[in-house]
């Protein structure tokens, strides 16, 4: 038995655990496919393929009810989506159409038409979006093997200090699961957004996702170290990495509760400038995660979600009820919504637009919604109405231009005046905002300004236009860099102008979170940053240990360099030893 294996993935949730791996392995059946020589063959292969939805629909419900019994409602949430998949009428239709045009089986026009829908999310440049290729492949997969009648469902009851080793797993997979029993997942694929990842956090277990072939190098019953801090797994340690990891192991859950204490304090510089530190979710059951971390609010709430792969569009009350129990929650503290950041492109279904060579740069966000008015107004709508519940904001993304807010200021206040003469409540003092997150935006800051009450700079999207660098393409991600001179330079500019105009200005890109940056973007006199619940204590520890001067001082001397290596050099050298190591 080989000793110190050492795999590498990414830290999906972090903690450190030791345990004995139990491997699940969903199998994709191996099909012989057929062409149809006959009318009844056809008709026949479309009955098995209707005949394998309704029996995948059964086993997700099954799988819900027991998420349900368990109280994980991430896993419900994403269930549900899973089952407006199996009812989308374009899958359905598009399958049947396949067999009977192509007279082909029905797992061969399951497979090619899956691929089409694939292909489709692969090319958005979005990392959430191309996550939820694996939606498809859950369904494709659990669709495959009811056809083949090989379904393979999760043991239920892993034996004590289980660490689930997978290809990867679904929500169906992790509800079989009596949770109490399994330490933490390792899985080939996934992402920081992947549902393994969603699901480890909601139940604050160590996970490491994107190991490529961990369920290959794992068997039943290796010993497993999963330190899902820093994205490793460790398979048969010796006697000497063991003790280092349980070691580690201890100090990390020290560390945790040494952070709680942090929950209740104010987020201050030591001289006293305010940061307020909020929390980006994308799903309504976050919300326990956000106050368990003492969020100061919600400072970018997705609400792209909840349109994705939806048979129909979601109904104003269906929004209404998700906004109004966020304002509730939270109140009085913030909650910021978001606007519909998506186009044509990501819809399944309902929404016919032309297919575009590059979607992340056509027509989605605030482009897609002045167009599809509709769709705008009813998200509007929502929102408004749950602002007559607590304390809520709204915020639009990819503004590119003043022309822009213009548009959407008119089609508001057309909003609040329906409302009005409905006599439904709302609050008629509103805040919204801009993100700025794309070049044309931070420059011409300062006259968007004018038209909003406040900013969030959307540094992923940012730099990635700024640079020209698609930071997804492994061929040149090496050169997405936030301490590129060019990027301070916009930052600076875009807080200053704000400022000027006496609004503040919040990021909720993932520098936001990053301990590296936050003396940065304190100097530079950021107003709220937002970012992943987990992430919130621990920048406000180092927030407390900061000096405000001080940070101005160095983002002062950091226009003076010419590259982001000597930025980096710079800024680790004047705080060393309060970033962590």
């Amino acid at each position: 038995m080989e000793e110190n294996i050492l795999l590498t993935g990414i830290g999906a949730s972090p903690g450190v655990i030791i345990g004995t791996a139990m491997l699940v392995d969903r199998g994709r059946p191996d099909f012989s496919h057929v062409r149809l020589s006959t009318d009844q063959d056809v008709e026949q292969q479309i009955a098995f393929f209707y005949r394998a939805i309704e029996e995948s629909k059964a086993q997700l419900e099954r799988a819900k009810q027991e998420v349900r019994k368990r109280n994980v409602p991430e896993g419900e949430y994403i269930i549900d989506t899973h089952l407006l998949i199996l009812q989308d009428k374009v899958l359905l239709n598009s399958v049947s159409r396949r067999i009977r045009d192509e007279k082909i089986d029905a797992a061969w026009a399951v497979g090619l038409v899956m691929a089409e829908f694939k292909k489709n999310i692969g090319e958005i440049s979005d990392e959430y979006m191309q996550e939820r290729t694996s939606d498809i492949d859950y369904i494709e997969q659990r669709i495959l093997r009811n056809l083949a009648g090989t379904t393979v469902e999760v043991v239920s009851r892993p034996a004590e200090n289980a660490i689930i080793v997978a290809n990867d797993l679904s929500p169906a997979d992790t509800a079989s699961l009596d949770v109490k029993t399994v330490l933490g997942f390792v899985t080939d694929c996934g992402g920081k957004t992947s549902h393994t990842a969603i699901i480890a956090r909601a139940l604050k277990i160590p996970a490491v996702v994107a190991l490529n072939d961990a369920s290959l190098r794992i068997s039943n019953g290796d010993m497993v170290i999963v330190d899902g801090t820093n994205g490793a797994v460790i398979v048969n340690p010796d006697a000497q990495t063991l003790l280092k990891y349980r070691q580690q192991k201890a100090k990390y859950e020290e560390f945790e509760r040494s952070l709680l204490r942090y929950k209740s304090l104010p987020s201050l510089s030591v001289d006293g400038f305010r940061v307020n530190l909020l929390a980006n979710i994308e799903i309504v059951e976050e919300l326990d995660s956000v106050q368990h971390y003492g969020a100061d609010g919600i400072g970018l709430f997705r609400t792209e979600f909840l349109y994705l792969n939806k048979q129909t569009l979601p109904s104003e009350d269906e929004l209404f009820g998700i906004f109004r129990r966020a304002a509730e929650q939270l109140a009085p503290k913030p909650v910021t919504v978001r606007t519909i950041d998506i186009g044509g492109d990501k819809f399944m279904s309902q929404i016919d637009v032309a297919e575009e060579m590059n979607p992340a740069m056509g027509l989605r966000a605030i482009r897609f919604c002045l167009k599809e008015i509709p769709i705008f107004k009813t998200q509007l709508r929502a929102i408004l109405r749950a602002s007559a519940y607590g304390k809520v904001k709204i915020m639009f993304p990819m503004v590119s231009c003043v022309t822009e807010m213009w548009q959407v200021k008119d089609i508001l206040a057309g909003v609040m005046a329906e409302l009005t003469r409905e006599k439904q409540p709302y609050d008629p003092h509103i805040e919204i905002g801009s993100m700025i997150e794309v070049p044309s935006s931070g420059t011409i800051a300062d006259l968007i300004a004018r038209e909003v009450d406040f900013f969030s700079i959307g540094t992923n999207d940012l730099i990635q236009y700024l640079l020209a660098i698609d930071r997804v393409n492994e061929q040149v991600s090496y050169l997405y860099e936030p301490l590129h001179p060019a990027v301070l330079r916009l930052l600076r500019r875009i807080i200053d102008a704000a400022h000027a105009q006496g609004i503040p200005v919040a990021m909720c890109g993932e520098m936001a979170g990053e301990p590296l940056y936050l003396p940065i973007l304190l100097g530079l006199g950021i107003d709220d940053l937002s970012m992943t619940p987990i992430a919130l204590l621990e920048v406000k520890k180092i927030l407390r240990s900061m000096d405000y001067r001080q940070c101005r001082r160095i983002v002062h001397e950091l226009f003076t360099f010419s590259t982001a290596e000597e930025i980096r050099s710079f800024v680790s050298r004047e705080t060393a030893g309060l970033l962590p190591a």
